[in-house]
């Protein structure tokens, strides 16, 4: 097998660690296209190709974050996750658990972590590498990364709900409030919400399409979307107001 097709094998791994890195789609792309061109021009054959190649795609993951995190400080109001609809890396075995990694509460959740304890728990907890692995992929000692894990372990956490809903539920749930949000049935988006909920939005650093802090349900005609078209890091989410 060449390395082209062992990288487009790769592929929809090395993308799904980066987008849980990152949180941007198109970051994410760039990550794992300056990893085709790092293994493209490696001298050498590595012993393994998917340990060689996730390691290359976290530590540019890596970088590219601690720079994000950066202009996400200077971002024009609250920057939210990118939503990612399919997840391109399938596992059977562990479909739901991907699933709910990419879910925009637990992007949130890893929005608490360091750069380093994203990449650790992500590789770890998310994809099930070793520690060797993962020490090998951020360039710390396997006792740093279980140090690195714990707390990141930690920080998720204390972020997550005391109850889970059930995921089918939920996705039926999901399901029918997109649909109303798409057909702009404020009708049907009442019966959905809580009549505390408060929206924020997210519309990619320019000027918000969103009312500040608009709360349902009186108030959601005077802080509707002018328009439906994403811009990127765009997002929305709806929170109590208390």
């Amino acid at each position: 097998m060449s390395r082209a097709e062992e990288f487009e094998e790769l592929r929809p791994l090395l993308f799904s660690i980066a987008y849980r890195i990152l949180g941007s789609v198109s970051e994410a792309e760039d990550a794992v296209q300056e990893t085709w061109l790092r293994y493209e021009s490696f001298p050498a054959q590595p012993a393994s190709a998917k340990g060689f190649l996730a390691a290359t795609v976290s530590r540019i993951a890596i970088d590219v974050l601690r720079s994000a995190r950066v202009r996400r400080e200077e971002y024009a109001g609250q920057w939210f996750p990118e939503p990612l609809l399919d997840d391109p890396y399938e596992d059977p075995e562990r479909s739901a658990e991907l699933a709910d990694s990419v879910s925009m509460a637990a992007l949130l959740l890893l929005e608490r972590l360091s750069p380093l304890e994203r990449a650790v728990f992500v590789l770890r907890e998310v994809f099930g590498f070793g520690f060797g692995e993962v020490a090998s992929a951020v360039g710390r000692s396997e006792a740093a990364c279980r140090q690195l894990a714990v707390r990141a372990r930690r920080h998720m956490d204390a972020g997550r709900a005391r109850f889970e809903a059930d995921r089918r539920e939920r996705k039926a749930l999901a399901e029918r409030f997109f649909d109303a949000f798409r057909e702009g049935d404020v009708d049907g988006l009442r019966e959905l919400l809580a009549a505390d909920v408060q929206m924020v939005g997210d519309s990619g650093g320019k000027a918000p399409l969103w009312g500040k802090g608009c709360s349902a349900p009186s108030t959601w005609p005077a802080c509707w979307p002018r328009s439906s078209r994403r811009s990127y890091g765009s997002a929305a989410s709806w929170r109590p107001t208390s």
